[in-house]
C-alpha cells in the first residue's frame, strides 16, 4: 500500500495519540534513572529506628574510644568493630506541642515542632504533624535533583508491623510540612512496588516499536518540515530506546528475588517479616532503584509483644517499668539485643554484596544509623538518644564511642547530608543548628 503524504494538521492528529502515549509513559517514574556510572561508589543512607527507648544497662560502654567494650546490646554487631561509630549525647531539643513520645517520634527526623492539633498523647498538649521534611527526604530530593544520583524512587521506605492508625506516634518520614510518609509494611506490597512494573516496560516497549513504525513512514515524505520534525523525533527514540533498554536489561539482572510464599502479618510472625523486608531493602539498592531508605520497627509507644525470646508482655509496657524491676530489664536487654541482630543483619547483607564493577562491598558505600525516638523509656527522655552507625564512606571516624555533650540531632543530620555532598547550612529549626554540623 502506498503512503499518502500528510499535511502538516493531518501528520500531528494521526501520530499525536501514539506519541502522546509514547511521552506520557516516558515520565513515569521507573524511566528517570539513568544506569551510566554503575562502576563509579554510590552512596545510600538507611535509617533504622526501634521504639520505647534504650535498656537502662547493658547498652552504653563505658569507656569511649577505640578501646570501648562491647557491652551485651552491641554484641551482635562485634564483626563490624572497625566500622561501628555508637555516639552519646545526641539530644532531640525541639519543644513546643506533643508529648515526649510524640516529638520523639516526629521530630526526630526532622527537627522541627509540631504544628498545633487535636491530637491527644499522654498529660502534655495536643499536637499535629511535624512542621517540615525529614532529613532522609530532604537529602533524596538533593539526590534526584541530579542525573548522576538520579534513581527510580529516590527512597524507600520499610516498616514492620507499624500500628495502621496514622498519628504523630507512627510517623518519622515527613515529605515536607503536614506531610507524614506512611511504611509499607506489607513486604508483597514493596516487592510489587520495586519489580510490578516490568510488564509495564514491555508494554511501553511494544508503543515504542509502533511509534518507530510511524515516523519510519513518514520518511517517505518529500516536505522539509515534516523531515525536520522527523528527525527530532527519531532521536528522542533513538535516546529513550537506549535508556528502555538499559532498565529492561537491569530489570532482568538480578531481580526479582524470591520471597516467602506466604508471610502473614502478625506479631508471631515479626522476625520472617523483618528478614524479608531486609532483604527487599538490600535487593532495592543491588539494582540501583533507591539511595536512601528507612526502615521503621513498629512506632512509638510500639507494645509488640515478642514470644519466641519468651517475652510475652508488650514492649512499650515493660518500658515503663521501673529500673529496680530485674525481671523488666532483663526482657528488655533482649528485646533491644534482637533488634541489634536485625541491624546486624543489615550490615551484614551490605557487607557480603558487591559493588558492581569493584572490589567494594556495599557497606563499605553506605551509612546505616540505629536510633530510638526516646533515651530511655521510662523517664521519656529525649537526651542520650542510642545513637549507632556502621559502615563507611562517609568521611567520618569509624572503629569508636564518643561523647558528646547536649548536641541537637540536627546537627548529626547536618553533618551526614553534607557528607552525601548536600552543604546544607541548616536543617529543622535553624537555632539548633547555629553550631553547624557536628565533627566526628
Amino acid at each position: 500500500m502506498k503512503f499518502q503524504p500528510l499535511n502538516r494538521r493531518d501528520f500531528l492528529v494521526s501520530a499525536g495519540g501514539s506519541f502522546a502515549a509514547l511521552y506520557n509513559l516516558s515520565r513515569l517514574p521507573w524511566m528517570m534513572p539513568r544506569l551510566d556510572g554503575l562502576t563509579s561508589s554510590k552512596k545510600r543512607l538507611i535509617i533504622v529506628f526501634t521504639p520505647n527507648g534504650m535498656v537502662a544497662d547493658g547498652f552504653w560502654p563505658n569507656e569511649k574510644g577505640k578501646e570501648y567494650e562491647m557491652t551485651p546490646v552491641l554484641k551482635p554487631l562485634e564483626s563490624f568493630r572497625e566500622q561501628l561509630l555508637i555516639v552519646k549525647g545526641i539530644c532531640n531539643l525541639v519543644k513546643g506541642d506533643g508529648d515526649n513520645h510524640m516529638r520523639g517520634m516526629s521530630c526526630l527526623l526532622t527537627g522541627n515542632e509540631l504544628f498545633p492539633g487535636n491530637i491527644q498523647g499522654g498529660s502534655d498538649s495536643p499536637s499535629g504533624w511535624a512542621k517540615g521534611i525529614s532529613i532522609d527526604q530532604e537529602i533524596k530530593n538533593f539526590l534526584q535533583s541530579q542525573e548522576a544520583t538520579r534513581t527510580r524512587f529516590g527512597s524507600l521506605e520499610f516498616g514492620v508491623l507499624v500500628h495502621h492508625e496514622a498519628n504523630p506516634w507512627t510517623r518519622m518520614v515527613y515529605a515536607g510540612p503536614n506531610q507524614p510518609i506512611a511504611p509499607i509494611c506489607d513486604p508483597y506490597r514493596m516487592y510489587e512496588k520495586i519489580h510490578g512494573s516490568v510488564a509495564g516496560k514491555q508494554n511501553l516497549k511494544s508503543v515504542l516499536e509502533l511509534v518507530k513504525q510511524d515516523f519510519g513512514q513518514l520518511d517517505d515524505s518529500g516536505e522539509s518540515d515534516r523531515q525536520k520534525l522527523t528527525q527530532i523525533h527519531k532521536e528522542y527514540l533513538h535516546q529513550m530506546d537506549a535508556d528502555l533498554a538499559e532498565t529492561l536489561k537491569s530489570s532482568g539482572k538480578l531481580v526479582p528475588i524470591q520471597l516467602p510464599r506466604e508471610v502473614p502479618l502478625t506479631n508471631e510472625k515479626m522476625p520472617e517479616i523483618t528478614r524479608v523486608q531486609i532483604d527487599l531493602l538490600i535487593n532495592s539498592f543491588v539494582n540501583d532503584q533507591n539511595r536512601i531508605a528507612t526502615l521503621q520497627f513498629t512506632q512509638s509507644v510500639g507494645d509488640r509483644r515478642m514470644p519466641w525470646l519468651e517475652v510475652n508482655e508488650g514492649h512499650h509496657h515493660l518500658s515503663h517499668e521501673p529500673d529496680t524491676n530485674k525481671d523488666a530489664q532483663e526482657k528488655l536487654l533482649r528485646i533491644n539485643t534482637w533488634y541489634a541482630e536485625q541491624v546486624a543483619y543489615l550490615a551484614k547483607q551490605l557487607k557480603e554484596t558487591r559493588e558492581p564493577g569493584t572490589d567494594q562491598s556495599m557497606l563499605d558505600n553506605s551509612l546505616i544509623v540505629w536510633t530510638n525516638e526516646l533515651g530511655h523509656g521510662s523517664s521519656h527522655t529525649l537526651e542520650n538518644l542510642p545513637m549507632v552507625m556502621i559502615g563507611g564512606g562517609f568521611g567520618f571516624e569509624m572503629g569508636r564511642y564518643a561523647k558528646v555533650k547536649q548536641v541537637s540531632t540536627t546537627r548529626l543530620w547536618l553533618a551526614i547530608a553534607n557528607a552525601m555532598g548536600h552543604k546544607l547550612d541548616s536543617f529543622g529549626l535553624a537555632e539548633l543548628c547555629k553550631d553547624g554540623p557536628i565533627a566526628l
